[in-house]
């Protein structure tokens, strides 16, 4: 039987990984990681130095293109339903070829695998599985966000809400929520006086970028700065709490 490891890594410190991650990375026999294109080489290159850094067995390493995602499409559901399905066949395909019966293959996930990442759904694709599957936690970049921030995520007695930036127009009002993937910066439309932000980008890395305030305050600092991390570096990830405060 194959198996095959799913190892959240965190958001992007090397020392935020977990000692069971680091045993997991020296079961493996073979790592799968997705070169996403230039502009995101570090991406690859952060996943490579954690295995110089760890692995202490003789490994394999298969680099794949990952399939690019209709990013105009005009159904955001059915353009990521499509993505998926595109994965699946690549994910399928290297299972099929590049891992060995008895043989330990692992992916390596940013944040935790349970946390805004596809890779359980899209595996959950592939219909003929002859793998079996192990999920090891992560540290996740909403986790990471609070502790650099100094808060606590939720408040007695009030629910904690996680959602996408496309998503956060449909929440009124807001209390307490965290907003990841938020493409567009949709909480520079908001203008309640009482909301309060806590953001941070690159959570954990050397280029990381904490800004928090009255929102109404500091939006403008926020768009400037994500903007100019946008440029120099092509590509963001950033995360942020939004609570009202009374």
């Amino acid at each position: 039987m194959k198996h095959l490891l799913l190892i959240g890594i965190g958001p992007g410190n090397p020392r935020q990984i977990t000692l069971e991650a680091i045993d997991a990375l020296n079961r493996a026999d073979v790592f799968f990681l997705l070169d996403k294109g230039a502009g995101k080489d570090d991406l690859l290159r952060s996943r490579m130095e954690l295995l110089e850094q760890h692995v202490h067995r003789p490994y394999r390493v298969v680099v794949v293109d990952d399939p690019l995602r209709d990013a105009g499409a005009p159904d955001y559901v059915e353009a990521v339903q499509g993505w998926h399905r595109l994965r699946a066949c690549l994910y399928a395909r290297l299972l099929a070829d590049e891992l060995q019966q008895g043989e330990c293959g692992a992916f390596l996930l940013w944040g935790d695998p349970g946390l805004y990442d596809s890779t359980l759904r899209i595996l959950d694709l592939i219909e003929a599985r002859h793998f079996s599957i192990e999920v090891i936690p992560g540290i996740s970049s909403v986790q990471a966000l609070a502790a650099r921030h100094c808060i606590p995520l939720n408040r007695i007695g009030e629910p904690l809400q996680i959602l996408p930036g496309r998503r956060l127009a449909d929440v009124s009002p807001i209390e307490n929520v965290v907003v990841m993937l938020d493409a567009h910066s949709v909480f520079a439309t908001l203008d309640d006086p009482q909301l309060h932000i806590y953001w941070g980008a690159y959570l954990g890395t050397d280029d990381e970028i904490l800004i928090q305030g009255p929102l109404l305050e500091v939006k403008a600092q926020i768009l400037s700065r994500r903007e100019q991390a946008r440029a120099s570096k092509g590509w963001i990830m950033d995360t942020y709490l939004l609570r009202r405060l009374y």
